[in-house]
């Protein structure tokens, strides 16, 4: 502890200084506030319980260790190689009063990861811009004004991107991934490349890894390679003909004027940032079925089942039609050889029916001649 100071006795001599000739002013009673570095110095002392060689000790040591980051960023053990992409000047002079339109990902240096960035490495590159762009570091070694304004625009952009519901509001329209949609091909763009199958599929492959972020279910099937199956096919546009997106448009809701109370004002404009939505919605759903359609008219896995398809029906056409001729001919010698054996049959009968004939007309032939030796006989008994 300090000891107290104490002051020496006066001098003998010594007299009481005499009025002076004006008067003194009355005396004013003034509220004197705590504050400055010196008072927060003395409340923290006081909070800790410190001394002033400790305190002085602590502070010391606290700059050290602020230093130390400020010169070779985060640590090796948390240094997850995020927030060092180079800011480009137009970056730096974002205005933090249009910070809907500013690209958040990339105020953090996240530009390469963007909505696989992990909560983690959000914090690791805030941290790293932050010592960065301070505006208590800049002071005195820049005279740039819009230090404080980028160091707004940083704190916003990890405000959004640390909270979830947020955070999902921006990857909805992230402005790099708006730019590459417009930027979708097109069937002009496969002309005359009908037989170039891999250009089908390292053209519209990352389309459609780009759009499986908004799917609610998982896993989400990719387009695949030319040799897939007909129900790997079929079940890909299944379900993105069925796709259930969670997409959605909030985030560029127009907000209040500032200053109005009006409750009508507040009504109109969520009316209308809410059809808004909806009409976003329906034409993003509009735009990915069409997608959808032109990725099924180009596709050459479609082609390629159809042609086998072709192929196997004429083949079972013509096995079927190869049995048939095998069949009639059977069928005939069938018939021949039947008809050979009623011939045979019926030769048979009639051979039997002549033998039978001529035994009755022999019979016949005979009892006439019987009849007739009967008869003379008779008449040669009446004669004598």
């Amino acid at each position: 502890m300090a000891t107290p100071t104490v002051l020496p006795a006066l001098p003998q001599n010594w007299h009481e200084p005499t009025s002076p000739a004006r008067s003194i002013s009355p005396v004013v009673h003034r509220q004197l506030l705590p504050a400055g570095p010196a008072y927060l110095a003395h409340v923290r002392r006081e909070i800790n319980k410190l001394s002033f060689e400790e305190y002085d000790r602590q502070v010391e040591e606290e700059q050290k260790r602020l230093d130390a980051l400020q010169a070779d960023g985060l640590n090796g053990e948390d240094d997850l190689g995020v927030g060092d992409e180079e800011e480009s000047p137009e970056l730096l002079l974002l205005d933090p009063k249009e910070w809907k339109k500013q690209d958040h990902y990339q105020v953090l240096g996240l530009s390469h990861l963007r909505y696989k960035a992990t909560s983690e490495q959000i914090k690791i590159a805030h941290r790293k811009k932050v010592l960065k762009h301070h505006p208590d570091k800049k002071a005195g070694i820049s005279n740039s004004t819009n230090d404080d304004a980028f160091f707004k625009c940083i704190q916003k952009a990890f405000e959004v991107l640390t909270h979830p519901e947020r955070r999902r509001q921006f990857d909805s329209v992230d402005p790099y991934y708006l730019a590459l949609e417009e930027d979708t091909p097109t069937t002009s763009d496969f002309k005359g490349k009908d037989k170039d199958h891999d250009f089908f599929f390292k053209t519209m492959g990352p389309v459609f890894e780009m759009e499986a972020r908004f799917s609610k279910r998982t896993p989400v099937p990719m387009l695949g390679a030319y040799d897939d199956s007909k129900e790997t096919v079929e079940a890909f546009y299944d379900f993105w003909y069925n796709f259930d997106s969670w997409r959605s448009f909030e985030y560029l809701d127009k907000e209040v004027n500032e200053g109005s109370d009006s409750r009508d004002d507040k009504r109109y404009t969520e009316k209308k940032n809410k059809s808004e939505r909806a009409r976003r919605k329906k034409e993003d759903t509009v735009r990915l079925r069409s997608l959808v359609d032109m990725t099924l008219g180009l596709d050459p896995r479609i082609k390629r089942i159809k042609q086998e398809e072709k192929e196997a029906r004429e083949a079972k056409r013509k096995n079927k039609a190869g049995n048939t001729a095998a069949e009639l001919k059977a069928k005939a010698e069938e018939e021949k050889r039947r008809a050979e054996e009623e011939a045979k049959r019926k030769e048979e009968e009639e051979k039997i029916a002549r033998a039978e004939a001529k035994k009755a007309k022999a019979a016949a032939a005979n009892a006439a001649k019987k009849a007739r030796r009967a008869q003379r006989a008779a008449e040669a008994g009446e004669g004598s």
